[in-house]
């Protein structure tokens, strides 16, 4: 039996553990292709207006698309914020998701956890000023989403990459996002 092919959307806040994760999971699974949203984003000068908003959804979507549509991949893992249901519901619109098992989730953990990982990054000089208050008002945001919740709290990076590859996936024609 041929295993289906899973497009992975994997949103949490920032520090969370989305891009190591998303990575982790990506090198376990057959023949896969990761792109994390925040890639789309790294720009300079850092800018979020209308239009780069615009541009960075678009890239996103033309660069999923591809992926989706390309025969070589039989796992499509991408991680971003997605901290709200407009813009996942925007993405899955966009893409012809016939043919692969579609697999969202949110990442979440506690805000102490947070705030430790975020602070930890930010000695390191991974992190810009000022993310630790956007990671922290974003947590919240994650229960109204319509994805499962994944609590990294107590999960290594690799418990938490184990954990995604066994969510069930879903058709998401069924939802009406068939283009």
């Amino acid at each position: 039996m041929i295993p289906p092919r899973r497009f992975y959307l994997i949103g949490g806040p920032m520090g969370v553990g989305k891009t190591t994760a998303a990575r982790l999971l990506a090198e376990r699974l057959p023949r896969s292709v990761l792109l994390d949203g925040d890639w789309c984003w790294d720009m300079r000068p850092f800018q979020v207006t209308e239009e780069t908003k615009a541009m960075v959804l678009d890239n996103i979507c033309h660069l999923l698309g591809n992926f989706l549509a390309c025969s070589a991949f039989q796992s499509v893992v991408f991680c971003w914020v997605l901290h709200e249901q407009e813009i996942l519901d925007h993405i899955l619109s966009r893409l012809d998701t016939s043919g692969w098992e579609t697999v969202p989730v949110s990442l979440v953990c506690s805000e102490a956890a947070l705030r430790a990982r975020l602070l930890a990054d930010g000695e390191a000089g991974r992190r810009a000023p000022g993310t630790l208050e956007r990671s922290l008002a974003y947590l919240p945001r994650y229960a109204a989403l319509t994805s499962p919740l994944l609590d990294t709290t107590a999960l290594a990076p690799e418990e938490t990459a184990a954990a995604l590859a066994a969510l069930p996936g879903r058709d998401y024609e069924e939802r009406g996002y068939a283009p």
